[in-house]
């Protein structure tokens, strides 16, 4: 979850204690919010980043407390593509122009976000390998901060995304038309951070699994994907997530576990592992949801915002003894 609190894309005492907290509430896997390749790839100028030694030694820390507390350190590389350079969501979320300090955008074709944002640049070739090359060092960086778990931000939007969607891609040339095409930026961009990624450690990949829009991408779409990637043996387990490649979709229906038929349908027309998303606040909700093989995890966001405790309460309230760390233990919930 975005904390819109790094300068320069540098974290400081607050990423720390924010991710550390939810480490010592009992989560499994803590993975940092999206850590952006780039200057020009983050969503805000606000947002965290991972392109130099300064942003590697924090995120070590990041890193160190999180292990240090019992959980399994995440890393989620992301590029925000052509919703790049607004102003955080509590300040209204307009795009910034060059002009008022912000940057213009990247994306698949010159195809502004929103009405009155800086048209973005149509990515070259040239361009395209550039960010798949800085998704790759952002791996090493991320390896070498002791994060155990990569994940490829590929969902809302974001450019990933926006390659993946014919309703942000209208290119014509090896990068856009029929779904392998549109496809082909994210298995250059898995091919490059896998060079940097070693095989013993799992690498994740956040999609978008419906644009929820006429002309977009479909579960359909997904599942086909999902087969490619299940295919490469390289990609362990799809985040299935939705939504966020234009701002006027409308989700059909908002509700617990909303997201989660995604994660299944990916899972059992793939063939790959899932983890299931979207409005699960309930212990015995995310039981069901492993237990009845729908996803392999359950990731949670908004929830452990707002009780970062929730893993000891839901192990308590499962009757489930949550392992603890080394000498340290973790606090004890009544």
């Amino acid at each position: 979850m975005c904390q819109y609190s790094a300068v320069d894309g540098l974290g400081d005492d607050w990423h720390v204690q924010h991710l550390g907290a939810k480490a010592a509430g009992g989560a499994g896997i803590v993975f940092t919010e999206a850590t952006h390749v780039s200057a020009v790839g983050r969503i805000t100028e606000h947002c965290l980043g991972l392109w130099n030694p300064q942003h590697q030694a924090l995120l070590a820390r990041v890193a160190g407390i999180i292990t240090r507390c019992g959980a399994v350190p995440g890393v989620q590389l992301a590029h925000a593509g052509r919703k790049a350079s607004v102003r955080r969501p509590w300040e209204g979320g307009a795009p910034v122009s060059p002009a008022e300090g912000g940057w213009v955008p990247l994306a698949p074709s010159p195809i502004a976000f929103v009405p009155g944002a800086t048209d973005p640049t149509m990515l070259t070739h040239a361009g395209i390998a550039e960010i798949a090359a800085q998704f790759a060092a952002s791996a090493r960086m991320a390896r070498e901060a002791g994060f155990k778990i990569a994940e490829l931000h590929a969902a809302h939007g974001y450019l990933l995304h926006a390659f993946l969607s014919p309703i942000a891609n209208h290119r014509n040339d090896a990068y856009g038309g029929d779904l392998p095409g549109r496809s082909r930026f994210l298995m250059e961009t898995i091919d490059a951070v896998r060079a940097e990624w070693p095989a013993d450690l799992p690498l994740f990949v956040r999609l978008s699994c419906s644009d929820y829009m006429p002309g977009g991408l479909t579960i359909e779409d997904t599942v086909a994907l999902c087969r490619k990637l299940a295919a490469r043996g390289d990609v362990d387990l799809i985040d299935c997530s939705s939504g966020g490649v234009a701002p006027d979709i409308r989700i059909p229906s908002l509700h617990p576990g909303y997201q989660v038929p995604f994660a299944e349908a990916v899972r059992h027309g793939a063939g790959i592992a899932t983890g299931a998303v979207g409005l699960i606040t309930e212990a015995t909700h995310a039981a069901e949801i492993i237990a009845n093989s729908r996803a392999d995890i359950v990731l949670l966001a908004r929830a452990l915002l707002a009780d970062p405790g929730w893993p000891l309460r839901a192990a308590k309230t499962l009757g489930v003894k949550p392992p603890l760390p080394d000498q340290y233990g973790r606090a004890t919930l009544t």
